[in-house]
């Protein structure tokens, strides 16, 4: 089971772009009935742009990998995405919560409807902490890539802006919570929502941040 010290040394070794053996990024797999599979072509796309504009070595098939699995801590960044219900049991809880507090990162993208329940989930795995909402000036939002009004607008649903949250832990950014944006959305094929190459690109930017963020931090 890995720990701080093995994600920080494939991290290192990942950026440098010097690793024999890349680093890989996995979609988080929950119960509930959600569809955790959205956006399938998502996380294959965001790896892609990093790998040609931050001269990351991120293996380019993006894993699946249960919460509940002590396979997640071969990852050192989940991605998790989903329009409904998501309910982890005591071992997926534990789990999350010590793969979390020893290195690992968790992004999540609300693909509208998620918001309650991930929300009510998160707050069984850290009844300590709530999400709040980062500052424009928060460094995620200035990695290679500048956002100085934080999370870029992808998709319409409520009419509201995009607001992006996080968890933290000791001091530590551990989970980045992507709401009313769609950037999952924004990273999938061209052809899935006729998005804007502008809008597309907006997306796959601030998407790179955040892997540059969670592989230098």
């Amino acid at each position: 089971m890995g720990n701080v010290f093995t994600f920080v040394f494939f991290i290192v070794l990942s950026f440098s772009g010097i690793s024999q053996t890349s680093v890989q990024i996995a979609v988080l797999k929950y119960a509930g009935g959600g569809d955790w599979y959205a956006n399938p072509t998502s996380l294959p796309n965001l790896i892609k742009f990093c790998n040609e504009n931050l001269n990351t070595n991120i293996n380019p098939g993006s894993a699946t990998v249960d919460v509940g699995s002590p396979e997640i801590f071969n990852y050192p960044m989940v991605h998790m995405t989903g329009h409904g219900n998501v309910v982890f049991s005591n071992q997926d809880i534990k789990n999350l919560r010590d793969y979390l507090t020893g290195g690992g990162f968790l992004h999540i993208s609300d693909n509208y409807g998620l918001d309650k329940f991930i929300r009510r989930e998160m707050k069984r795995v850290f009844p300590e902490a709530d999400f709040v909402e980062l500052p424009f000036d928060h460094s995620i939002y200035h990695q290679k890539y500048e956002f100085n009004q934080g999370l870029p607008k992808i998709h319409e649903h409520d009419d509201k802006a995009p607001e992006g949250y996080g968890l933290f832990y000791e001091g530590r950014l551990i989970c980045f919570y992507d709401y009313e944006c769609d950037l999952g959305d924004g990273w999938e094929d061209p052809e899935v929502h006729k998005d804007s190459e502008a809008t597309r690109l907006k997306a796959l930017k601030m998407g790179a941040n955040i892997v540059q963020f969670v592989f230098t931090q």
